[in-house]
């Protein structure tokens, strides 16, 4: 096991944050001008090669780390998580990069409150409070007076409830499985499933394009590096609250290079689930 460092943990998850918000630019960009169901493919092909990579060079090698009893929950995950980030990119589009984020935000709520009945974990009523104050928060930011609100605000919000569930199922299938293990089935099942949606949406890409799809593959894998890296030398509560830098970075980036409006009520609304989540972090920090 790595020597504990929580320092460095947080600067490692802040490069993740600012890696994967950099990803989510760069995936907004080439989603407006070609298929979001080839870009994911693409994206996945690499992220299941750089999977295998990893997998190649532990202990027992691929077959070790394809072991597992469970295979179709396993399965599932990859599946879900294909579809999750389809999904969120589409909502990039949508609605911009601040406020599909500022949405998004609120998965750690959905994992909160989703955990009683899948995980049987007991939530007191002080989470549930805090569930129920950070979804004001999304309201706010849908503002169904106005603004935002539309179909499209649905998106992320679809799209946090997707990743809370693949959250929710990754530490269910912990109970019997390796990390290792369920980061190869991730990759892997990942990769297939988007190959067989993406490839009927095949477009021909021009040479600067490729460029940046060569980006996005690398920010991939370079996001899923540092964040393993920062789980290993830290303990998960106590770098979890920096991954809320993501919406930050996101947001920074969307007001910077597309041109979008920061609007007050969701900064508010995001303020508030941010500090909902933190809230939550706390009592399960607390609790364990």
């Amino acid at each position: 096991m790595a020597e504990q460092n929580t320092r460095l943990g947080i600067w490692l998850m802040v490069a993740t944050t600012f890696v994967f918000a950099l990803q989510d630019g760069i995936s907004r960009h080439l989603s407006e001008a070609y298929n979001v169901y080839m870009v994911v493919m693409i994206r996945y092909w690499f992220f299941a090669a750089f999977v295998m990579a990893v997998a190649g060079r532990q202990a027992g090698g691929l077959k070790a780390a394809a072991a597992t009893t469970q295979p179709v929950l396993q399965a599932f995950r990859g599946v879900l998580l294909v579809a999750e980030i389809c999904v969120m990119v589409t909502a990039f589009v949508l609605l911009g990069l601040t406020e599909s984020h500022a949405v998004f935000t609120a998965y750690p709520l959905l994992v909160a409150a989703l955990s009683g009945p899948i995980l049987g974990e007991k939530v007191g009523w002080r989470r549930w409070t805090a569930i129920g104050v950070g979804f004001v928060g999304v309201v706010i930011i849908l503002q169904p007076s106005g603004g935002v609100f539309s179909p499209f605000a649905a998106v992320p919000l679809l799209a946090a409830l997707m990743f809370a569930l693949y959250g929710l199922l990754t530490r269910y299938v912990a109970r019997r499985d390796s990390a290792a293990t369920s980061f190869f089935w991730t990759g892997v099942s990942g990769a297939v499933t988007a190959t067989l949606v993406g490839v009927w949406f095949w477009e021909p890409m021009t040479a600067p394009d490729w460029g940046w799809m060569i980006v996005l593959c690398f920010t991939g894998a370079l996001g899923h590096f540092t964040l393993i890296k920062c789980y290993e030398v830290a303990e998960a509560s106590a770098v979890q609250p920096f991954a809320y830098l993501q919406l930050v970075f996101a947001s920074t980036l969307g007001l910077t290079v597309f041109g979008e409006t920061l609007r007050p009520n969701v900064v508010l609304g995001a303020a508030i689930i941010v500090a909902a989540g933190l809230f939550t972090l706390w009592r399960a920090r607390q609790r364990g």
